[in-house]
């Protein structure tokens, strides 16, 4: 079933028209993107039904999930996942640009900027940051997601983002899904082989910070660096 099957004044696509996005529920947002529904289900209500899905109803959930993870939810498919996560990450990169550079001169304006997407996540998510000479955030690169116990990171794509941006230095970051930000033996060793790594690129890592359920744990203020 289609959108266009909805009587005119429902339409979410025409009501966006007339009154504003701003105007439109989550649902009805996702069901102009998904476009179609399913054999005997409607796409408002397959909408609702991926929304109802996640954590809370927090649509930033959908971006944690891979393409084939979400292509997998009946009466998706990759073509719908692709939109969906392509329309969901170019509105939060442009939330971010609004907001301009922020700028961390300590491992707690990291964690204040970090914690409230990640401290409840279920997997490791590993984060770089690359800074100007100013330490404003260039931008925000996840560049890998782990299991439970463990993030699978490599040099080449935690160092990637911050050559294409030509940053001046790198923070690392990454969350501990059991709550605890003390960090393990793996930390101590990935951190001191992207440091190593950093030194020969002439992109130094300045920190890299573990985030827990409410706190958080800075190598650079435990002289780890």
């Amino acid at each position: 079933m289609q959108l266009r099957d909805l009587p005119a004044g429902e339409l979410p696509r025409e009501r966006l028209i007339a009154k504003g996005a701003g105007q439109l529920t989550d649902a009805e947002l996702l069901a102009i993107l998904l476009r179609t529904g399913r054999r005997g289900e409607h796409v408002l209500d397959l909408a609702r039904r991926i929304i109802a899905r996640l954590p809370e109803g927090r649509l930033s959930e959908l971006l944690r999930m891979p393409a084939q993870e979400l292509a997998r939810i009946d009466g998706i498919g990759l073509t719908k996942a692709a939109t969906v996560l392509a329309a969901l990450e170019l509105g939060a990169r442009a939330q971010r640009r609004a907001q301009g550079r922020p700028r961390v001169d300590e491992a707690r304006a990291v964690a204040d900027l970090l914690l409230p997407e990640y401290r409840s996540a279920p997997h490791e998510h590993f984060i770089v940051l690359p800074l100007t000479a100013k330490n404003e955030i260039i931008m925000v690169a996840e560049v890998s997601k782990g299991t439970l116990t463990h993030t699978l990171v490599h040099p080449r794509e935690v160092f990637t983002p911050a050559i294409r941006c030509a940053a001046a230095h790198i923070i690392l970051v990454h969350n501990h899904p059991s709550g605890d930000p003390a960090p393990s033996a793996e930390d101590l060793r990935i951190t001191r082989t992207l440091a190593e790594a950093g030194r020969l690129l002439g992109i130094p890592v300045i920190d890299h910070i573990v985030l827990g359920a409410d706190g958080y744990y800075s190598f650079a203020e435990h002289d780890l660096l």
